[in-house]
C-alpha cells in the first residue's frame, strides 16, 4: 500500500514537472494556471488553500509569476484587505495552450471508482491527511524555538 501511495505522489510530481517545464514554468506555476483558468480569480488564501501551501509560499510564485506577465492582483471592492490573483491575457493563452493538467488524470481515474470505493478512498486518506496534520503539528511544536524575549531577560 505504501508503495501505491508512493507511486501516485512520484507519478503526480514528475507528470506536473515535465508538463510545466514545456512550457517554461515550475510545477507550482503550472498548478496557480489552471486553477485560475476556470474561476477567473481566487484570493490569495483560497489559492493557498488550494494547492496547500503557506501564503508566504504563493506569494513567492504571484510575485514571479506577475514580472512574468502571467498574473495580475487586484484589491477586492467590498474588502480592501483581500487580494485577488487573476490571469492576464498572457497567462489565459498560455493556459490554453497547456492541454491537460496532471492532476486531470488523476481525477479521471478516481471517477473511474465505484460510488462506494470513491466514499471509502475519500473517508480513508482524510483520516490519514488528519493524522499526518496533527503528527507534524505536534513535531512543530517540540522543535519550535523558545521566545527570544524570555531569553534576553535571563542574560
Amino acid at each position: 500500500m505504501l508503495e501505491a501511495a508512493l507511486f501516485l505522489y512520484t507519478e503526480s510530481r514528475r507528470l506536473t514537472k515535465g508538463v510545466a517545464s514545456r512550457f517554461g514554468l515550475t510545477g507550482p506555476q503550472l498548478a496557480v494556471i489552471k486553477m485560475l483558468e476556470p474561476v477567473g480569480r481566487l484570493s490569495l488564501s483560497e489559492l493557498s488553500e488550494r494547492i496547500r501551501a503557506r501564503n508566504s509560499t504563493v506569494t513567492g510564485i504571484i510575485d514571479r509569476m506577475e514580472r512574468e506577465g502571467l498574473v495580475r492582483r487586484r484589491r477586492s471592492s467590498e474588502d480592501r484587505r483581500v487580494v485577488h490573483i487573476e490571469l492576464t491575457d498572457a497567462g489565459s493563452k498560455l493556459a490554453r495552450k497547456i492541454p491537460v493538467e496532471p492532476f486531470q488524470i488523476f481525477r479521471q481515474v478516481l471517477g473511474e471508482l465505484s460510488a462506494r470505493d470513491a466514499a471509502d478512498l475519500k473517508r480513508i486518506l482524510m483520516r490519514l491527511a488528519k493524522r499526518v496534520q496533527q503528527i507534524v503539528s505536534d513535531a512543530d511544536e517540540k522543535s519550535a524555538v523558545p521566545n527570544a524575549s524570555a531569553d534576553d531577560g535571563a542574560k
